[in-house]
Order: structure tokens, then sequence, then C-alpha cells
């Protein structure tokens, strides 16, 4: 699909990975619908590649598909959608008290980061499904966001891990599910980047998670995981594929 004048949603297109697609597909001439929890972020991204802001909050069916809504009012309806809102956590399974980790912890980011993705994703099916064809018989493509973590996560990320290797694997069943309405579907699966989050981190640390990286030996830069990104829209033969994006990285167990 040529990304030129094409409607494109994307989930957490406020800040990080997200900002980062949002300005690329901005750049290559897509119209772009900012979805973000908080607003203020989406707000500014928006205003600085002349899209639109929508506040969304990917749990909840009726937000999002009010988001959808008013990106279609603004842009006409998407037919590319870029997942990437998720969150993060880290908890052992039995803490230091002797303590079984909450139940409703686990079941908060499998919420977001899993049923998040699947629910942005028949949204955006059921309304690209009806569209008009275009070269190859396509209508629309999605690309979501897993993590290394769903292949190699260590320790504490049983439900971040979970999540994300849930996003990986639905993948090809939904590409091929999706085939019939000319719907492709890919996921990145990004290692370390340098993202807000990351910086929160001391220097030293981010120096040590870097140095794990075996080439090259830094962290990812936001804008190469929105050029491969964009390049799974304009590549048509993509689909139903899982993408490390990682310098190499494999994971250690903590």
């Amino acid at each position: 699909m040529n990304i030129q004048g094409h409607a494109a949603l994307v989930t957490g297109g406020g800040s990080g990975l997200g900002e980062a697609t949002a300005r690329e597909l901005a750049r290559l001439g897509a119209k772009v619908a900012v979805l973000d929890v908080n607003l203020a972020n989406a707000q500014k991204v928006a205003g600085e590649i002349n899209g639109v802001a929508c506040p969304c909050d990917i749990t909840d069916s009726a937000s999002l598909q009010a988001a959808i809504d008013a990106a279609a009012a603004a842009h006409g309806p998407a037919r590319i959608l870029m997942h990437i809102a998720g969150i993060g956590a880290a908890r052992r399974v039995v803490g230091k008290d002797g303590q079984a980790a909450p139940l409703e912890d686990f079941a908060r980011v499998v919420n977001v980061n899993l049923i998040g993705t699947y629910n942005a994703a028949r949204l955006f099916a059921a309304a690209c499904a009806k569209l008009e064809p275009l070269e190859d018989g396509e209508r629309g493509v999605m690309v979501f966001t897993a993590s290394v973590a769903a292949f190699d996560g260590q320790v504490g990320q049983q439900a971040y891990s979970a999540s994300k290797a849930g996003v990986a694997g639905m993948t090809l069943p939904m590409a091929r599910d999706l085939a019939q309405h000319g719907i492709r579907v890919c996921t990145i699966a990004p290692g370390l980047f340098a993202t807000p989050l990351m910086r929160t981190l001391p220097e030293p640390v981010q120096a040590s998670l870097a140095a794990s990286i075996p080439f090259p030996q830094r962290l990812g830069k936001p804008e190469e995981f929105a050029a491969l990104a964009a390049h799974i829209v304009s590549n048509t033969h993509l689909n139903g594929e899982v993408i490390r994006l990682d310098g190499a990285l494999r994971m250690a167990p903590r």
C-alpha cells in the first residue's frame, strides 16, 4: 500500500514509539490520527504533524470506537492501524514477604496489552473490511507491538511476557482470518529502545543495557521502529509475520 493520502490510526501516538511512528507516517503523506489516553500528549503531536488528536482508552470499546469515528470524520475511514499503546510491569510470583503476587496486577497488564490489542484490531477490521479494495485486493494493514520479552522474558516479567506473547501468537491466525477481507497483519517485537520511559533510568543503567546488545551496541532509536512499521505498510507481501527489532539481543534471566 502506498502510504500517501491514506488515513492512519496510531494508538499510543502521544509519546515514544507511537509518536515516532505518527511522525513518520505523516512525513510519508498519511493523514494521521493520534490516539492516546493522554490527550495533552496526543494534541501536541497531532498539532505538529497536522493530524487529529483523539482521546482513547484501548480497553474500553466505547472509547475506542468513539476515537475511530472521530478520526474517520476528520480524515475518512482508516486503512492503516499502528497499535503501539501498552503498559509494562514487573512483579515476582512470590514477593520478598512470601505473599503471592496480586492477581489483579497480572490481569491489568493482560487486559491492556493483549485484550486492548484485540479490541483495536476487531473494531478497525470491521470498518476496514467495508472499504473498496486497492491494488492486489488490499483494503488495509495492521501493525501490532509485541516485545522481545514475548520470547525471552526476564524474572518478574510474567504478566508482560504473557501479554506480548499473546500478541505475537494471534498475529498469524488473525492474518489468515482477515485474508478474505484483504487486511494484512504483522507484529514488531522491539528490544531495548530509547523511549521516554527508558530515559528516566540513570545514565549508567542505560549504558549497561545498551552494552548488552550485540550490534549496534546502543539502544534502538524510535525512528528505527517507525521506519520498519512504515515499510510493513508499503510491502504488501509482508503478512502474518512477527519481526524482532533488537540488534540480535537475547535477554538474560535478569
